[in-house]
């Protein structure tokens, strides 16, 4: 019986490795679509319509800027009360491209977790029972003149208001953090499938704006296990999850039609338009339209 036990176990558990190795394998020799967008910045696609990454169809689209030099820069767009499109954010500050940012109260408009822009305090945290901070509120997006980078809570009350950035944006869960994955328990936000957000950083210091999309047979989402994966197989040695589901949403200035380069789900339906409205993004601005 013992031997049965360990058997079954070594199956299982080779099955597991071999469908690792098979899906990263599958996503670093993937034939992804790049085009130039900006200085340093590329837009870079690929549709995984064979059911063969994670054994499901995935449609990922990501921008990566080097983040240095005459690159462009990193801003946040927000609104105290009023939702708007990521792409309206982004034709309204002039950017060359935006991604969905953090959590947002859907009802009343504004962030629930905190924002700072331009030094002024826009948002504070909106705490769950008990003071207790939800898992995005646990991380932090900084901005200073331009230059992205993410940061980890340390257990203090007011660990946000005291960053020094110019610009701060909560969210989360953080996935990776200088090379050590994080720990993510196994509530179903997190091993459920959904349209995802992201952002990463690699060791060379580029930025990687991310959007999975979801609910559809033409992409089923991710889990942020799945996700981490992805991060770590882009080479991000640290990674934040974003708000996701219906406003993940990624909009590049030189793109036909609306500018939405992913596949929204707010709508249903496989096509640019159903992208939720939002309380905040982030904005990939040229130096001149940045406003600091």
């Amino acid at each position: 019986m013992l031997k049965r036990t360990l058997f079954f176990l070594f199956v299982v558990t080779s099955n597991f490795a071999f469908a690792q190795n098979v899906d990263s394998l599958t996503f670093v020799k993937a034939k992804w679509h790049q085009q130039k967008i900006a200085k340093k910045t590329k837009l870079i696609t690929h549709h995984f319509d064979g059911k063969n990454l994670f054994l499901a169809n995935q449609n990922i689209s990501y921008i990566e800027v080097k983040n240095k030099g005459n690159a462009p820069l990193f801003a946040i767009g927000y609104e105290v009360k009023e939702l708007k499109k990521t792409d309206v954010f982004g034709k309204e500050q002039q950017a060359i491209a935006a991604i969905n940012g953090t959590f947002f109260d859907t009802k009343n408009g504004g962030s629930v977790d905190f924002i700072k822009a331009n030094g002024t305090i826009i948002n504070p945290n909106k705490l769950e029972k008990g003071n207790k901070r939800a898992r995005h509120q646990q991380a932090a997006v900084v901005i200073t003149k331009g230059k992205l980078a993410l940061k980890k809570w340390d257990g203090t009350d007011k660990w946000e208001e005291n960053l020094p950035e110019e610009e701060v944006m909560l969210s989360g869960p953080l996935l990776v953090f200088d090379q050590q994955d994080q720990a993510l328990d196994t509530a179903a936000f997190n091993r459920l499938r959904h349209p995802r957000s992201a952002i990463g950083i690699k060791p060379n210091g580029r930025v990687i704006l991310l959007t999975v999309d979801g609910r559809h047979e033409n992409s089923a989402g991710m889990s942020l296990f799945e996700l981490t994966k992805v991060m770590r197989w882009l080479g991000c040695t640290s990674a934040i999850n974003l708000d996701g589901g219906g406003s993940t949403a990624l909009w590049v200035s030189t793109a036909p039609e609306n500018g939405i380069v992913n596949y929204p789900s707010d709508n249903k339906k496989w096509d640019h338009e159903g992208a939720r409205k939002v309380a905040n993004v982030i904005l990939l601005k040229d130096k001149k339209n940045n406003k600091e």
